[in-house]
């Protein structure tokens, strides 16, 4: 998928959804969509999809999107929209060290949108299940007054004894993350950038030349099975477990008030990728700050046993940032010169103005 900002400009025809009616939609947009999972008894076209699941757990999700809070379709395609949507509830169902099995897409529509529009986002949706292994079991639609608003709903399975909650942190854990963090935010930033940029002169090209991984943090992420995987290769259960989509400092934050512990954490420990520093730099942005606070990265937080020490140091992708303490000490950041910062949750927070 190319990174682009998009201007719709309808130059060819474009089908009206009136034309197709509700179930005919679905039926449209879901009919390349094949079942992988044996857990999948009915999928898409009853009044409920069925799943037998046995002896395992279900667990479920949903996420809810919305048009110029979310997203931004000035320069978020719609088939990496439709990718990420899928993605970043597959991320909560990993973040329970569990495996994603079904989705439910949901849709709220406007009239400026033909079933073209609609076909590009189903193919993201569609490529993330492809993927991932996980089957579109069902959804709904319906007309929008406000733009487009995507709600996905994630079924997943794990065993009991393998489920990890936000809440078995202890004192002495070791707090791990995945990836990178800042690098989502970053990337926004500079979309946003350009955009303004762009608005002010219609001529201008946007410059993303060498930080195209920035765009594909933001506009299409990923969710981290291959951590999940490694885990539980190397023998790990993690004691507590999150993904990081509204930050470090406020995912970190749930832990330890769920957990009833505080933290410490390592300034010169968190893992932060170049392009995201350089460009920060050039943004006069603290890139620590973006890495505490950006959100959107989906990476996993998680909290493990000390004697989980020497299985840790070989996972590829996964650094040691810190470690659980007693309450009373509070969730501190270390600085690079031993100085203790408190953290603040200051990361997304969908009702803030």
């Amino acid at each position: 998928m190319s990174h682009k900002i998009v201007k719709y400009k309808h130059h060819m025809a474009k089908t009206e959804i009136s034309t197709l009616g509700e179930f005919g939609l679905i039926k449209h947009l879901t009919k390349d969509f094949s079942t992988r999972q044996p857990s999948t008894q009915k999928s898409v076209g009853d009044d409920a999809a069925v799943m037998n699941f046995g002896a395992q757990r279900t667990l479920i999700t949903t996420d809810l999107l919305l048009e110029g809070i979310h997203f931004n379709l000035e320069y978020a395609p719609l088939k990496h929209l439709g990718y990420k949507a899928a993605v970043v509830n597959f991320s909560d169902i990993y973040a329970m060290n569990a495996t994603p099995t079904q989705i439910t897409v949901s849709l709220g529509i406007s009239k400026r949108f033909s079933v073209e529009d609609l076909e590009e986002l189903y193919a993201g949706i569609r490529l993330a299940c492809e993927k991932y292994n996980v089957d579109l079991v069902g959804g709904d639609t319906s007309a929008s007054m406000t733009g487009l608003t995507i709600s996905i709903t994630c079924l997943g399975t794990a065993y009991d004894s393998d489920i990890v909650y936000r809440d078995g942190a202890k004192v002495n854990d070791l707090i791990c993350v995945t990836g990178n963090l800042g690098t989502a935010y970053m990337g926004l930033q500079l979309l946003e950038r350009e955009r303004i940029v762009m608005q002010a002169n219609e001529n201008a090209t946007p410059a993303f030349e060498g930080r195209e991984y920035l765009l594909e943090r933001q506009l299409k992420p990923e969710a981290r099975r291959d951590v999940i995987e490694q885990l539980h290769k190397a023998g790990i259960k993690p004691t507590a477990m999150m993904d990081i989509s509204d930050g470090l400092s406020s995912e970190l934050m749930h832990i330890c008030t769920q957990s009833n512990v505080g933290c410490s954490i390592y300034e010169d420990k968190l893992p932060i990728d170049y392009q995201a520093a350089a460009l920060a730099e050039e943004m006069n942005l603290n890139i620590v700050t973006c890495a505490l606070n950006g959100g959107e990265d989906y990476e996993l937080l998680f909290t493990c046993n000390l004697d989980d020490y020497e299985k840790l140091i070989p996972l590829e992708d996964v650094y040691l940032i810190g470690h659980i303490t007693k309450p009373e000490l509070g969730t501190n950041l270390i600085g690079r010169n031993g100085e203790e910062l408190s953290l603040q949750a200051q990361g997304w927070n969908a009702f803030k103005k």
